[in-house]
């Protein structure tokens, strides 16, 4: 258990209780609970003693020591090949720390999310992350989160060192993200279905202030099997909303199997054309054909855009890729070296 974790837990046995607004102390109570930044400074703490204590500390190497993340990068370029690496070797090494999590689709969509994020498409302000002008990103399957916060960490919205606290008590990393303590996540999501249309309301909530700011939404086939998508689908073509950019990922898995085979979901592009939206097929793991589906994205008008994004689950480790197994289990320390050496030498 962490030593915050163990702060918090002293904390309610006197009565305070941790607020994401603060602190709200009752009557008697004398030790305000921890704030945001209390929080992330003890995450990091803790995370930098993991790898200090660690047989193997080069597993939490950076592997994208020196790069400028603050210009855009050319998503076809050997830095943005750099950076997926870094990624997707950070997403393993937490989830092994975490002995839990889901590798799988945090893998097949890190293409896609570091073209968007680092591709010169996302403005935000990592030392600003609730400036008002921003643009937003939800998870709406947020169990993939792993690779959300790796890119947060990489844009310097909190160290790299907290990603070695991943779902544990009292960190600001948890299972799904949660924006009351991670900074740089806009909504919290998990449950399927509605952080896609949490994105809606948000997208139109910054037309009706006259925000020129789009919010982006990370998604997948299993997840709109719901049946919340499609009335945010049908909600979002009705008003216009051309602010919204949906990136479905189309591996074809979700945790019970095979989509074909737990729901046979036809073409998703047929459906989402039929509502209205504007739609593009793309290779997920092509990020020039990415990067050139999300600036066609920005330029349509009157209406939202899905881009569906062909991936292969647990894309670049090769025991992984395409087996829905590892929808959500987290690699041991053996699976773990083996990953890391497979996808440096790629």
């Amino acid at each position: 258990m962490s030593t915050f974790a163990k702060n918090q837990m002293a904390g309610q046995t006197t009565g305070t209780h941790n607020s994401p607004f603060g602190h709200v102390a009752p009557s008697g109570s004398q030790a305000p609970a921890p704030h945001l930044d209390d929080r992330v400074a003890q995450a990091v703490k803790d995370g930098a003693a993991v790898v200090a204590a660690s047989p193997k500390p080069e597993r939490y190497a950076d592997r994208a020591v020196g790069i400028d993340v603050n210009a855009p990068i050319d998503p076809s370029s050997e830095t943005m090949a750099r950076i997926c690496t870094a990624l997707k070797t950070d997403i393993l090494a937490a989830l092994n720390l975490s002995a839990s999590g889901h590798p799988g689709g945090s893998l097949g969509m890190t293409d896609v999310f570091a073209t968007l994020w680092f591709g010169g498409h996302m403005s935000v302000r990592p030392h600003e992350p609730d400036w008002n002008g921003r643009d937003r990103f939800i998870l709406s399957n947020g169990h993939i989160c792993p690779v959300l916060y790796a890119i947060l960490a990489r844009r310097g919205f909190f160290p790299r060192d907290v990603l070695w606290t991943l779902r544990q008590l009292g960190s600001p990393l948890q299972g799904h993200p949660d924006f009351h303590f991670t900074p740089g996540v806009d909504a919290c999501t998990g449950s399927l279905g509605n952080g896609a249309s949490v994105a809606l309301g948000q997208a139109l909530g910054l037309k009706l202030q006259g925000i020129d700011a789009r919010v982006y939404v990370g998604s997948s086939d299993g997840e709109v099997q719901e049946g919340q998508i499609w009335e945010m689908a049908s909600a979002a073509t009705h008003h216009g909303v051309d602010n919204l950019t949906v990136m479905l990922d189309r591996n074809g898995i979700q945790i019970d199997g095979f989509t074909k085979d737990v729901m046979d979901q036809g073409d998703l592009g047929q459906k989402f054309a039929a509502f209205g939206w504007h739609v593009q097929d793309v290779d997920g793991h092509d990020r020039g054909a990415i990067h050139t589906a999300l600036k066609t994205a920005k330029a349509i008008k009157g209406r939202p855009q899905m881009i569906i994004c062909h991936t292969v689950l647990g894309k670049g480790v090769s025991f992984m890729e395409n087996k829905p197994g590892w929808h959500g289990v987290a690699p041991d320390d053996d699976q773990l070296d083996e990953a890391i050496a497979e996808l440096e030498s790629a």
